[in-house]
């Protein structure tokens, strides 16, 4: 190899070892503390702007800004309708809902659900799910645009005035809405509403900039709710601030827990948040996958509470100059109705929607029972005779069970003068008196604690089938016959009333009232529960007697003020339970008198030999 050849490869070999050498040891580096920076800075700027949102910043409306057109965010109204009236609107008709968009912030403030009504009279008002700001029990949903943090960048805010685009002035199930605001600086920002059958909007976002530098800008939204509303409070449902938030899985909040937290965060997470009520809910989601930082916050606006959901998105979106770009995100608000819920899960990828409801603990149990009644209303077309045939089935499902349960409890009873022998002859001795016991037990192949099974199985289907009725919108103001015309409410009868012909209200007495709702129904079950446990004599313990004549009164009245279609499943329980124990009783030769049984519960008890002598 000559010189010149060495030298040149000498040349190459420096070359590549200096280019690979400052890429490594200096341009790499750099390149990463530029990119770390960057992040960083994007962080902090969505971090900000999520800051910006977490409480309201004017009045009680929760908008970020106070520069307003119309600067109606310290107003307060007597009523909805006043502040209905208050600004321009654009009018939403559908089906199912009613209401209307405010171009003062471009917000979903003020809707109505038209199959549903307050009360079982069909005239009574229908449901109104959404009001505007500064009107009693304001609740509202809002979309829009944070500023990266330090920059001047007039984006709309709560109080900004829209104007409508188009001839189209009505958002119906066939025809969108769209809504414009020029910034004045070169940004002209468009928002799209459409709406489907039942309660999902689309919300398509668009930003036009004809300036001569790129914008970047958050898309957040978030759920409003002004007041602290009447809530049930009741273990087996949750009301208040909830939502599906990727790993964290399903995350809520009542109202009385965020007042305590003040603020909740869930931060670089995906899914959707929203309010729950009983049977309503409102909730707000990017497109499934988007990575978001989600805030639960409470706040005192005043003297007025002030909750919110809300997300913003960790990618700024960046508008070039003189470009333009389109941003979707979606809002549910309506009635919790499963297989509408289902179907958006199933068909915009939602991530787990279907929690919106809440199924409780039992949730395996309880999703089935509902689709069995449900299921059973379409046959029979009431759901009082789908209760009654789910009882029904329930038993003939676990009646091999009770079967061998009933049969033990027969063994008991023909067994019963060898146990009181026992007792007798091994009073003394408690120990002895066990082993024969058991020993007897082995011989005659009998489970003593047998008998509990019937009551044990009927636990979980209770508590679920309890759910259901509870929380299922399908049996809100559902009918049966006669007097009952809604079976997720207690009976609406009273004996302490004389069934009304008594004008006042027992359960306004102080500590007892509320135990003095009984209606027709509790006491048939109370009636029922008592006859099956006069099938058997009463134990010879005077302790256990009386805890067993006891029960059927204490749960008579537990049971006055729960819905009425649990108290007929129960009384219909009861009442087959009566008739396969007397069946499989006779069947396996014990003599079942019932009528004695329940004569001697009324004879009076003669006084103890040693009460009789004094």
């Amino acid at each position: 190899m000559n010189s010149d050849n060495r030298n040149v490869i000498l040349a190459i070999v420096l070359s590549m070892a200096v280019l690979f050498g400052w890429q490594f040891f200096i341009a790499g580096p750099q390149l990463e503390r530029a990119q770390q920076q960057a992040q960083q800075a994007a962080a902090q700027q969505q971090a900000e702007a999520q800051a910006n949102l977490a409480v309201p910043q004017t009045g009680t409306d929760g908008a970020t800004s106070a520069t307003p057109a119309e600067n109606t965010a310290n107003q307060t109204f007597a009523d909805r309708a006043s502040a209905i009236a208050a600004s321009q609107r654009v009018e939403i008709s559908t089906l199912d809902l009613e209401g209307s968009i405010n171009l003062t912030g471009a917000r979903i403030d003020d809707l109505e659900l038209k199959q549903y009504r307050e009360t079982v009279d069909p005239n009574s008002p229908i449901i109104t799910l959404l009001s505007p700001s500064g009107a009693p029990n304001g609740y509202y949903i809002e979309q829009g645009w944070a500023p990266a943090a330090g920059t001047t960048i007039a984006v709309p805010d709560g109080q900004s005035v829209w104007t409508l685009e188009g001839d189209n002035t009505t958002l119906t199930a066939t025809t969108p809405v769209t809504l414009r605001f020029d910034n004045g600086q070169g940004l002209v920002f468009r928002r799209t509403f459409s709406l489907d059958d039942y309660y999902l909007f689309t919300v398509t976002q668009s930003v036009e900039n004809a300036g001569s530098g790129d914008v970047a800008l958050f898309p957040y939204s978030r759920v409003v709710r002004q007041g602290t509303p009447k809530v049930q409070n009741f273990f087996i449902q949750h009301e208040g601030l909830l939502g599906v938030l990727g790993s964290n899985n399903w995350v809520a909040r009542k109202y009385h827990d965020i007042q305590n937290d003040k603020q909740v965060d869930f931060a670089s997470t995906t899914g959707w948040l929203g309010i729950a009520d009983k049977y309503w809910a409102t909730a707000v989601l990017p497109k499934p996958g988007t990575n978001i930082n989600a805030r639960f916050t409470y706040a005192m606006s005043g003297t007025t509470p002030v909750y919110q959901s809300n997300y913003v998105e960790t990618q700024p979106v960046v508008v070039p100059a003189g470009g333009s770009v389109t941003h979707e995100s979606y809002v549910f608000a309506g009635a919790k109705e499963e297989s509408v819920i289902n179907s958006y899960e199933r068909e915009y990828g939602f991530d787990r929607l279907e929690l919106l409801i809440d199924w409780g603990w039992f949730h395996f149990i309880t999703k089935p029972m509902h689709w069995l009644l449900v299921t059973l209303y379409g046959l029979l077309g009431n759901f009082g005779l789908a209760i009654l045939a789910v009882t029904v089935i329930v038993k003939a499902l676990f009646f091999p069970l009770a079967n061998r349960s009933y049969a033990s409890m027969a063994a008991m009873r023909r067994v019963q003068p060898e146990m009181k022998a026992i007792q007798e002859r091994l009073k003394d001795d408690r120990t002895a008196q066990q082993q024969a016991m058991m020993e007897l037990y082995k011989k005659e192949k009998i489970n003593p604690l047998s008998g509990c099974w019937p009551v044990l199985i009927q636990i979980p289907v209770f508590f679920a089938l309890y759910t259901v009725i509870f929380i299922s919108l399908e049996m809100r103001h559902a009918p049966f016959f006669g007097w009952i015309q809604d079976l997720a409410a207690p009976d609406p009868t009273n004996i302490f009333t004389l069934f009304g012909l008594i004008p006042w209200n027992p359960m306004a007495v102080p500590f007892i009232g509320s135990f003095l709702h009984l209606g027709i129904w509790p006491v048939i079950m109370g009636i029922t529960m008592w006859v099956q446990m006069k099938l058997n004599p009463p134990p010879p313990d005077p302790t256990q007697a009386m805890i067993f004549n006891w029960m059927p009164i204490i749960f008579t009245f537990m049971l006055g003020a729960f819905p009425a279609g649990l108290v007929i499943y129960w009384a219909w329980n009861n009442l087959l339970s009566i008739t396969q124990q007397w069946v499989i009783m006779k069947r396996h030769g014990v003599e079942v008198n019932l009528l004695g049984n329940i004569a001697d519960s009324f004879r009076r008890k003669p006084k103890p030999a040693e009460d009789a002598k004094s």
